[in-house]
């Protein structure tokens, strides 16, 4: 279906076609016309389906439809990060370009405050915040919540993980007056369906079914962190990359790894927590440009990150979690676009990749460039791995280590022995 027959303004549709959109989505088409009607939605779909324009089309056509006078937001977009606010924040000023009097104001933290007092006291229709910082605002009377009529929380399952649920609450009673709340997850667990349940009002449940098509998954099973090394070097060199996302679990390993590409000669940067706003910013900026081709990341900083030209994501490490695990690998094949996904798992990891392909309904290629790999390490499927003992990367470092280190040290003393020493004297040295 095209846009053109969604019912949307048509200043709205002018600036769809400018961006070269022309066939709805299947989460854009069940949900922009139950959302016109008015009615609270649950939307469940993986990311890089299109969800923010799912919500953010209807709600500017409403707008639009029914002026209204006052102060304060008309539609309230909460999202877990800084980087998810500014690019739905930077995706409605888009889609509202030819619309007069429709203004965007994005609130977040880690930066001052005095800009965003400044934007929030001009008149704007669409606030677009994380929830800690929001609440810094209702707090101090900055944002009064009057003439807020629709309530969108975006990937909530993400917002439960990082904790939220109280400030979710703490927001949903400061809006007093009758509302629309709109939904959107990649995953409805347990938490999720349970906020549905308190917070939306006889909800239109949509679930679109993962697309098993457009992202090709496939598996690299290693031994330790040397071997994680070896195995990206290849990938790096055998693959044909635009651009990559390569995840880590910790923000040290993030930068250590972006030194090690850097000295390969790769142009890459890394993106987590620690980093200042305004060089995150500005490297989300370069890589959207193409100015760096591979982005080291971990989950929450890479949230938000909605690139085309991304053309591989790579598990340096895998996520605990089955739900971080969609949120990243949703980061390529974006809206039809074709992409690939590798991980690298140890026998620690079994589980995870068991759980991947239970809800994907897809199993796990062995990477084709990890059967090129010279060693003796046997390379089994997901579901052959080694039930011994599970050991980290670290773990698995410090025991070999160890061992080498005793082999070497027994070497030293065997090299001690004279040869004149007799059988008699290296049995006692050896007791001692």
């Amino acid at each position: 279906m095209t846009f053109k027959n969604l019912n949307l303004n048509p200043k709205i549709i002018q600036a769809i076609e400018e961006m070269k959109y022309e066939i709805a989505t299947p989460i854009q088409e069940q949900a922009i016309p139950e959302i016109l009607n008015g009615k609270d939605l649950c939307a469940s779909a993986q990311t890089g389906t299109g969800k923010t324009a799912a919500f953010l089309l209807p709600i500017l056509t409403k707008i639009i439809q029914k002026p209204l006078k006052g102060k304060g937001p008309r539609v309230l977009i909460l999202v877990p990060t800084r980087e998810l606010a500014m690019q739905v924040s930077k995706e409605s000023t888009k889609y509202s370009k030819y619309l007069e009097r429709i203004k965007t104001v994005c609130i977040y933290g880690g930066v001052p405050y005095p800009q965003q007092k400044r934007d929030l006291y001009r008149p704007y229709e669409i606030l677009v915040a994380t929830p800690g910082r929001l609440i810094d605002h209702l707090n101090s009377g900055r944002i009064k919540f009057s003439r807020l009529e629709t309530f969108i929380l975006d990937e909530a399952d993400r917002m439960l993980d990082m904790g939220f649920i109280d400030d979710i609450r703490r927001i949903t009673d400061a809006i007093e007056q009758k509302h629309q709340t709109l939904l959107f997850s990649a995953t409805l667990k347990k938490g999720v369906k349970t906020l549905v349940k308190d917070l939306l009002d006889n909800p239109v449940d949509l679930k679109i079914p993962i697309d098993k098509g457009n992202i090709e998954q496939r598996i690299h099973s290693v031994r330790n962190l040397d071997h994680k090394l070896e195995l990206l070097d290849k990938v790096l060199k055998e693959e044909t990359i635009k651009q990559a996302i390569i995840f880590t679990s910790t923000k040290i390993y993030a930068d250590e790894l972006k030194f090690k590409l850097q000295d390969q000669g790769h142009r890459a940067q890394a993106l987590h927590g620690d980093i200042p706003q305004g060089k995150r910013t500005r490297t989300i900026a370069q890589f959207r440009q193409g100015k760096t081709q591979l982005l080291i990341a971990t989950d929450v900083a890479a949230r938000g990150i909605d690139i085309p030209k991304i053309s591989h994501i790579i598990n340096f490490d895998l996520p605990s979690s089955i739900d971080d695990y969609i949120h990243r690998i949703g980061r390529t094949g974006r809206i039809g676009e074709k992409g690939l996904a590798i991980s690298f798992a140890s026998p620690k990891d079994r589980r995870v990749v068991f759980d991947i392909e239970k809800l994907t309904g897809q199993r796990i290629l062995t990477s084709r460039s990890s059967d090129k790999t010279k060693d003796n390490f046997k390379k089994k499927s997901s579901r052959d791995f080694s039930k011994k003992k599970r050991f980290s990367n670290n773990d698995f470092t410090k025991k070999f280590k160890k061992k080498r280190s005793f082999k070497e040290k027994k070497e030293d003393n065997n090299r001690s022995f004279s040869k004149k020493d007799s059988f008699k004297n290296k049995k006692t040295k050896r007791f001692n």
